[in-house]
């Protein structure tokens, strides 16, 4: 695997440079763990197989390269397995359009099925597809989808296909450690593993008997997934982020993994914050954190920060007054003229459950702001300039904007993926609080985040129950040629 992804730079040069074709696995915008090492490994079977081909197989993370940071847990499984980020190809670092207007690409999609629009002119070259969710809609070629837990035991079941010494160490290594980190370690009770996620570790497992044990390998992926250790207020408050929309108002709602206390004492915060909401065009920030006692259970804190008073005291009034569910905030001390703290005492409340609380609160706000656009000045209160200057105005912040598309289209989202926004999508104008038009959010994290199975505890599932709910079997739909090649 590692000689594979070493060498698919140079490849996918040459083949551009004598207008060959370049076959590109590509997994969905959120470019989970499941997404990248599902792209990576049938990349990799597809180049070692596809021996009458001529094209370059190329797996591309479906991110620009400056987000790879955020997936702290990729990042360390990767380099556990001496796979260097520097041979990644990343979104930005190949056009995909330029290469289908010239007819030399082909598509195959892993952990997704369905391209976002401004991807929709590149469904021509799609000629495959392996997927873990329900279909939306029918593809027009090879479609293999089956609802399992992880996107990758289907790649890892197409590969066990072929010929045995395909399947080497590394790449058996960041399958299982992404089988294990979907399923929730394999445990039942989270709803998350099917009979065949665990048919595949356990071959995973026999063939290569010195692979970590599962709970070490979850637990170390467990970690890093929650590491923001070394990423700077920016990176942290991007690396699960959500946003909402009004036509006055846009709010950035973040999922951020330390303690409130820690968080708060983070060295120039009021400056990264402001800088944060001036640069992506926030009028608003809801930072949700959450840790663990001594005892494992989760502990939940929340913050509101905005330079416009207004705004500031209407979301902590609406989040204050909740019932469905009640939030029960207790007011903590804050150091900042412009952050309101708390205390989450209902620890059920995960961000999920606080979302459609604050679009209720959008639409009445869109409604009684009228033509007022807060989002159009900064947050330290100046008109807001062109993503490539939004330091300016908030003191020494020097670091250079690394999604100005983002605020360029966030008026017309409900939910931001974490992922790269295509800067050739056209906005909707008019469709305040619609949900983005990709049709499938990105991955779950698998965590206490956003409503983890395991969020009220182990549930009373029986295994007859578990099996059932996962009873459905593999569909796989050929198209005119069973050929992964284009034709």
């Amino acid at each position: 695997m590692e000689s594979f992804v070493r060498s698919r730079r140079a490849a996918l040069q040459e083949h551009v440079q004598h207008r060959q074709e370049v076959h590109v696995v590509l997994g969905n915008e959120a470019c989970d763990l499941d997404s990248m090492v599902s792209a990576l490994a049938l990349a990799y079977y597809l180049a070692k197989t596809s021996l009458e081909s001529r094209a370059a197989f190329v797996p591309v993370l479906n991110i620009p390269r400056s987000e790879f940071p955020l997936r702290t847990e990729s990042a360390f499984l990767l380099q556990e397995q001496q796979i260097p980020d520097s041979c990644l190809i990343f979104r930005d670092e190949i056009d995909l359009h330029a290469l289908h207007r010239a007819g030399l690409l082909s598509l195959t999609l892993v952990d997704h099925h369905i391209l976002p629009s401004g991807d929709a002119a590149l469904e021509e070259a799609v000629i495959e597809v392996i997927d873990h969710r329900p279909l939306e809609r029918e593809p027009r070629c090879r479609v293999t989808a089956e609802l399992v837990g992880s996107c990758a035991t289907l790649v890892t079941e197409r590969i066990v296909q072929g010929p045995a010494e395909l399947l080497d160490r590394q790449t058996a290594a960041l399958l299982l450690g992404t089988i294990l980190l979907d399923c929730v370690n394999m445990t039942p009770e989270a709803g998350k593993v099917t009979p065949k996620d665990s048919q595949y570790v356990a071959l995973l497992e026999s063939k290569f008997p010195d692979l970590p044990a599962r709970s070490i390998l979850f637990e170390a992926l467990q970690t890093a997934k929650f590491d923001v250790s070394g990423l700077t207020t920016d990176q942290m408050l991007r690396k699960d982020l959500k946003a909402l929309s009004s036509d006055g108002l846009i709010l950035a709602i973040s999922a951020v993994y330390v303690t409130l206390e820690a968080f708060l004492q983070r060295p120039g915060l009021q400056q990264d914050l402001c800088a944060f909401c001036q640069r992506y065009g926030y009028g608003g920030l809801v930072a949700m954190t959450i840790s663990f006692n001594e005892r494992n259970e989760p502990f939940r804190q929340l913050a509101v920060y905005s330079q416009q008073a207004a705004v500031r005291t209407a979301v902590c009034g609406i989040l204050e007054r909740a019932n469905n569910p009640p939030l029960d905030l207790s007011p903590l001390g804050s150091l900042y003229p412009n952050l309101c703290a708390y205390h989450q005492g209902n620890t059920v409340a995960s961000r999920k459950k606080v979302l459609p609380i604050l679009k209720d609160f959008l639409r009445e706000w869109g409604t009684a702001a009228g033509t007022m656009h807060p989002a159009d000045k900064d947050s330290c209160g100046m008109t807001r300039p062109e993503p490539k200057d939004s330091s300016a105005g908030c003191g020494e912040s020097d670091e250079n904007p690394e999604d100005s598309d983002v605020a360029g289209e966030a008026g017309a989202l409900e939910y931001e993926p974490r992922g790269r926004r295509d800067p050739g999508r056209c906005p909707r104008h008019g469709d305040a609080l619609l949900e983005d038009d990709a049709p499938l959010p990105p991955t779950p994290m698998n965590s206490l985040v956003d409503e983890c199975p395991l969020d009220r505890g182990l549930p009373k599932l029986s295994v007859e129950a578990i099996f059932e709910k996962f009873s459905h079997i593999t569909v796989v739909r050929p198209s005119a040629s069973s050929s992964p090649e284009k034709k």
